[in-house]
């Protein structure tokens, strides 16, 4: 066993089976790190929690009370916290004009504030030690925002914004702030993503896209994503490194993401409608 100094503490949140958590868990625990795994619902990492290598915890990012808690206990158990990840996201789905806002704010709660509380829970310890890093999981989507996960989007590109004031403001205190942005990765976000789609008052306006809206949660998943072994390889490598990059994006469609945040907005829109909006009645096109 290596000394403390060699074996950094990473929590991540998000750890369910079948996500992306769940592979950087798996992946930083292979490059001698001690992983706590966390998830809203313990049930949902039975596969980890199997395995004693890792500290298995309930944690909702919603709830301040549970935040504070689970991050006072793992401070107990191993003394630190050298790398904070912030994955836990719901998708959202459907058409801006007719999403409950109720349905909005559990979006961004998670997305957004969740990651905040994490963050603010873990900054005063990290820079006790004058030394961290916060991973923020961002998403491509913030490059081209389409139509139908505009909830969803939204919430991420605040997420990086939030991401990019943080790196500035925590640098005096030693802490690194990176953002990781994933194209399509294989994992079971389209699942929970068509869930919550199927839970929503039935659409009113939108009624003929609902086909184009449905196909929309799957996007990630229909478009040969890497699988979530091969991004998590890729994203361990880079956070453990000395000096991390401030933006790390990988995974299919994240080189097109790029491209298309450049073009003109008359050209992306023309892009975007053609791409999302061709199940509908012509006339509301």
């Amino acid at each position: 066993m290596g000394s403390s100094e060699e074996m950094p503490v990473v929590l991540i949140t998000g750890c369910s089976q079948g996500g992306i958590g769940n592979a950087l868990a798996r992946e930083f625990s292979a490059k001698g790190c001690r992983v706590v795994a966390t998830s809203r619902s313990q049930s949902t990492m039975a596969d980890l929690e199997k395995d004693p290598k890792f500290f298995v915890q309930k944690l909702d990012v919603q709830s301040e009370h549970n935040v504070n808690k689970v991050l006072s206990e793992v401070i107990d158990k191993f003394g630190q916290i050298d790398v904070l990840v912030n994955n836990a996201g719901v998708q959202c789905v459907g058409p801006l004009a007719e999403i409950p806002i109720q349905t909005m704010e559990h979006t961004f709660n998670t997305n957004v504030f969740g990651s905040m509380r994490m963050t603010q829970a873990v900054v005063p310890h990290m820079a006790s030690k004058k030394k961290g890093k916060i991973v923020n999981i961002g998403s491509i989507s913030t490059m081209a925002p389409g139509p139908w996960a505009g909830v969803y989007t939204a919430s991420k590109a605040a997420l990086h914004a939030l991401t990019d004031t943080l790196r500035l403001e925590l640098r005096p205190f030693g802490i690194d702030v990176i953002n990781i942005v994933p194209g399509g990765i294989q994992s079971n976000i389209s699942d929970s993503g068509i869930s919550s789609f199927d839970k929503l008052p039935e659409l009113k306006l939108y009624k003929p896209f609902q086909e184009a809206i449905r196909e929309r949660a799957f996007l990630s998943q229909n478009v040969k994503p890497i699988p979530a072994e091969t991004f998590a390889k890729e994203v361990v490598s880079v956070v453990l490194k000395e000096h991390p990059p401030a933006w790390y994006s990988t995974g299919r469609l994240s080189t097109v993401a790029a491209i298309m945040h450049h073009l003109p907005i008359s050209v992306k829109d023309f892009l975007l409608t053609k791409s999302f909006m061709k199940k509908g009645p012509k006339e509301t096109v």
